[in-house]
């Protein structure tokens, strides 16, 4: 079967990412094993998004209203995003562009976790509005979070190479989630060797999307075999495929900064 070929291929992989991972460990400078497992996550994210879009390590987010994201480990986009800025590989993107953002992790607790949360939930509450409408086109919406956007709203994952076990991890989303609106919630917390959490349907067991008001939190523990890969493979599958976005306006982001003086005018 596919799925049983696709699993093998993903069992392998999630082999070579732990011995990567535990090659990392030898590094003497944190940042620099911090930034390769980034690059690792990075690395099978491109692997397995859809073709028009791209994860960017090592990016800030910025709202044409000034608001400005915290530095975020790996920001999925469109790929026809407007390279702001390349400076030592890295690059300032406009929000409007901006499909997901992924937190990774080494050890993931019960802090590193709200630390991950907290970046989703203030991405996810900057502003999407410099679109220029496409005429004669019947505007696209979005639902999410418990509701109609008129934009694709960003996604949140947590990925971890290690960290507390799901349970423990499971009480800490929930008491971080439980005075607040879905529309902060992260999507899904994936700890490799353990498994993932998710929202679901707490009736039928059907896990959803992305998190609504009323949902359950659903641990799914993770076959030996295959790690998390395959069902992080499907995840971003069912988030990213119809990921869209309308034609990008920069004209809102260049503020009060004069563009030109009109100095003569000639009338045809």
């Amino acid at each position: 079967m596919a799925q049983d070929k696709l699993g093998k291929i993903l069992g392998s992989v999630a082999k070579r990412m732990r011995a990567d991972f535990e090659q990392s460990q030898s590094f003497n400078h944190n940042g620099e094993a911090g930034t390769s497992r980034e690059i690792l996550i990075q690395e099978f994210l491109s692997g397995y998004l859809p073709a028009h879009v791209e994860a960017v390590h090592n990016a800030e987010v910025i709202a044409a209203n000034g608001d400005v994201s915290p530095q975020t480990d790996i920001v999925l986009i469109d790929r026809g995003t407007p390279p702001f800025t390349t400076l030592n590989g890295f690059r300032i993107i406009p929000n409007e562009c901006v499909y997901g953002m992924v937190e990774v992790k080494t050890k993931l607790d019960g802090a590193q976790l709200a630390d991950a949360c907290n970046k989703i939930s203030k991405m996810r509450r900057m502003p999407k509005t410099s679109y220029r409408p496409i005429p004669g086109v019947i505007p696209r919406t979005t639902n999410a979070y418990g509701k109609s956007h008129d934009y694709f709203p960003t996604s949140g994952l947590i990925i971890s190479f290690d960290g507390l076990q799901l349970e423990t991890l499971g009480s800490h989303l929930v008491d971080w989630c439980r005075t607040r609106n879905p529309i902060e919630w992260p999507d899904s917390v994936w700890v490799a060797g353990k498994g993932h959490l998710q929202w679901g349907d707490p009736r039928s067991g059907s896990l959803f999307r992305s998190p609504v008001a009323g949902a359950s939190l659903f641990q799914v523990d993770a076959e030996p075999d295959q790690d998390i890969l395959l069902p992080l493979a499907l995840h971003l599958n069912i988030h990213f495929s119809d990921a869209w976005m309308n034609p990008l306006d920069l004209v809102p982001y260049s503020g009060a900064t004069p563009l030109g003086t009109i100095s003569k005018r000639w009338t045809i």
